[in-house]
């Protein structure tokens, strides 16, 4: 048991997803910064499937490029990025604008299994020390569109909060048949890996 806390250098988080703050506050870092980068998504999207990038790299690079923007901001912190994306049978599906294109997106994603890709990294002083990409698989059922009315009336505008518009931790959970991956992977933020990194730098407890 430990008598004190380590000694914590900064972290911040590069990302205005309220999902991923809580994942961090719930794990212990509530001592976590926030601060929003300011990155053009989906023109680096475009630029990099134009290059033949997957959706894997796509997520590894965006979460890569949201902590390096951020990182100039916060000399000596440990800036953590993350991305999302959502492949389908080669389909990339982007968060939903409004509640009528997550309506047709969860049409296209039901019946259908997709594929989550989440990359984080984290770099300090504009130096990228460490990143991952981790995959799950979600199923989704075959459910009618009177589920699907039901579904968009319970989480109203929360729905384009996610590039699935579904959070597992709400009735988003209803949504499927079979999930196979990480819990917090399909929350948008590879905690364990993450959790190891940190503590091999002494920033939670060993």
């Amino acid at each position: 048991m430990l008598d004190k806390k380590p000694d914590m250098s900064p972290l911040v988080l590069a990302s205005s997803s309220q999902t991923r703050a809580t994942v961090l506050s719930n794990a212990g870092l509530g001592d976590v910064a926030i601060d929003p980068p300011h990155v053009d998504e989906d023109s680096v999207k475009e630029a990099l499937r134009a290059e033949g990038a997957d959706a894997a790299q796509v997520a590894d690079a965006l979460a890569e490029l949201k902590a390096l923007a951020v990182s100039r901001r916060h000399p000596g912190a440990f800036v953590i990025g993350g991305d999302q994306t959502l492949d389908c049978r080669g389909v990339w599906f982007d968060k939903p604008s409004n509640i009528d294109v997550a309506r047709d997106n969860l049409r296209k994603l039901r019946g259908q299994r997709h594929t989550l890709f989440a990359g984080i990294c984290v770099v300090k002083d504009g130096q990228r020390l460490w990143h991952t990409v981790e995959p799950a698989y979600l199923t989704m059922r075959n459910f009618d569109d009177g589920f699907l009315d039901w579904y968009l009336d319970e989480v109203g505008d929360d729905v384009t909060g996610s590039v699935g518009c579904y959070r597992l931790e709400g009735v988003g959970a209803q949504l499927f048949d079979r999930i196979d991956g990480d819990f917090f992977t399909i929350l948008g933020l590879p905690l364990l890996p993450l959790l190891a990194f940190l503590r091999q730098h002494g920033l939670v407890p060993a």
